[in-house]
């Protein structure tokens, strides 16, 4: 295992020994030549591991996610890079974990917004536009502030339509959305909400889609489904079809937060299953857009979620087994946390049917969109590309290990090295506290503290952690458990 320091605060983390094989046989055939691949990243909010049915679930439909799966490769062991929504949609755009990147968790700025991402990161989106791409960027943001270093348009998108805020994300009828720099005001009030921002924000999503066809695009659909508030338009069927299928019973509901937040949901299954399908719904969309103009075949989809399944506004995630029996939920680095659905769909390219065990994680996407771009010259990351297991061709480098750290509920750290998981707790009151240790070979549900029985490898485990981690001024982590 080696590590190549590049500057301050950024690895290039170097191949260590395979230690899940790929299950998949990938097709050899390549994209059209001379025409570059469109790319469209749809990224989940707060949608566990079992929420889809190519991944288990049966209570709630998913149809046309299951047939991207179904058409292209499913994994069975990828990872957010973390369990909060801003850090680990940080990792993803930057490349690097969340001992590197520069957001480590969701702070807040008023009046809106959050810390912003510096000038000196070097985005996905970023990427693709220097590779003459159209970039756009819709739903969610949460990682600056209009007008700050962080802003989408700062940070590679030409087009950014959607929540600057992830906080404001939380009510499903806001105010205002953002158009790049500009305001709009949707008309939404408490006693009147006739616009769904979802739906809004679908149609500029197609609409980018319909202005890009003569030319290559990067789409980052950062949809806001499912996280609460548990909210849908009036009439959705789905909502109806579910509530009768679940039997389910108006529940007495309390109002958690005045104003914008969670809203009042007496039916909070139906609601979640009807999130999780409409979310569906528009991936359809999508697929059926890039059909009807010819470009689907030319056309890498990826789909994944930011974070495991969430427990507020009411959201019932044991009922629809979310986190596929694997420990823990949102905020928590146990599987359940982190572990996420990821599908990938490249009709050229991979072959129908495909099922992959290759470990990956958030900060792999930026070198694999570097390699499909043939732009790897100087990349800071902490990744390696994926793009050998998408298209069956050349050697897949491995990860000596990989590591997360979370700055919320007294600190966390994890490290996955092998088929060893290690976990630290209560990091802010004990940084060389006990690390629990759990064989996912074995016992992927962590239920198996093997810590006593294996001393060497714990503190193996622990000297990676001390490696992996470089303070942040912004986000202190070490230096705030040494206060």
């Amino acid at each position: 295992m080696q590590l190549l320091k590049t500057k301050p605060g950024c690895f290039i983390l170097y191949a260590g020994i395979a230690f899940f094989t790929t299950q998949a046989t990938m097709v050899s055939a390549q994209q059209p030549r001379n025409k570059p691949t469109n790319v469209v990243f749809i990224l989940a909010d707060d949608m566990g591991y079992g929420d889809l049915g190519c991944y288990g679930q049966t209570l709630i439909s998913t149809p046309h996610i299951d047939q991207l799966a179904k058409n292209g490769m499913r994994f069975t062991q990828f990872y957010a890079g973390t369990s909060v929504c801003a850090p680990s949609r940080a990792s993803l755009l930057t490349g690097q974990h969340t001992g590197h990147t520069s957001i480590r968790g969701n702070l807040e700025v008023n009046p809106e917004g959050q810390w912003p991402i510096p000038d000196s990161a070097f985005t996905i989106a970023e990427l693709f536009k220097k590779a003459g791409y159209a970039t756009g960027g819709f739903g969610k943001w949460g990682l600056g502030y209009i007008g700050s270093a962080g802003d989408p348009v700062k940070q590679g998108f030409d087009k950014f339509y959607g929540y600057n805020c992830q906080a404001k994300a939380h009510d499903y009828f806001p105010d205002h959305l953002w158009d790049n720099d500009q305001r709009v005001e949707l008309g939404n009030t408490p006693a009147n909400q006739p616009q769904y921002a979802p739906d809004l924000i679908q149609q500029k999503a197609l609409a980018f889609i319909d202005a890009n066809t003569t030319k290559p695009f990067f789409l980052f659909l950062a949809y806001t489904l499912p996280h609460a508030g548990l909210q849908l338009p009036a009439g959705d069927t789905s909502f109806e079809r579910y509530k009768q299928q679940f039997k389910e019973t108006a529940q007495p509901v309390k109002k958690e937060w005045n104003g914008t937040g969670y809203q009042p949901q007496p039916y909070p299954r139906a609601a979640y299953a009807a999130m999780v399908s409409r979310l569906d719904r528009y991936v359809g969309e999508v697929v059926a857009k890039l059909k009807a103009l010819h470009i689907d075949q030319n056309t890498l989809i990826i789909f994944s979620s930011d974070n495991g399944p969430h427990a507020e506004g009411g959201n019932d995630y044991r009922f629809f087994n979310s986190n596929a029996g694997f420990r823990g939920i949102k905020r928590d680095l146990y599987e359940g946390g982190i572990r996420e659905p990821m599908i990938a769909n490249w009709p050229s390219v991979i072959r129908p049917g495909s099922v992959s065990g290759q470990v990956g994680a958030f900060w792999d996407f930026l070198p694999t969109f570097a390699s499909l771009l043939k732009k790897n010259a100087n990349l800071r990351t902490d990744g390696v590309s994926i793009l050998p297991t998408l298209t069956g061709k050349g050697k897949q480098e491995q990860h000596a290990y990989y590591y997360w750290e979370f700055h919320e509920n007294g600190g966390r750290q994890a490290v996955l090295m092998g088929k060893w998981k290690g976990v630290r707790l209560n990091v802010f009151k004990a940084p060389d506290g006990e690390i629990e240790l759990y064989d996912l070979s074995t016992d992927p549900q962590e239920t198996k503290n093997l810590a006593g029985a294996n001393p060497v490898i714990v503190q193996q485990i622990n000297q990676l952690m001390k490696q992996a981690h470089v303070e942040n001024k912004d986000f202190p982590f070490v230096q705030r458990a040494n206060k």
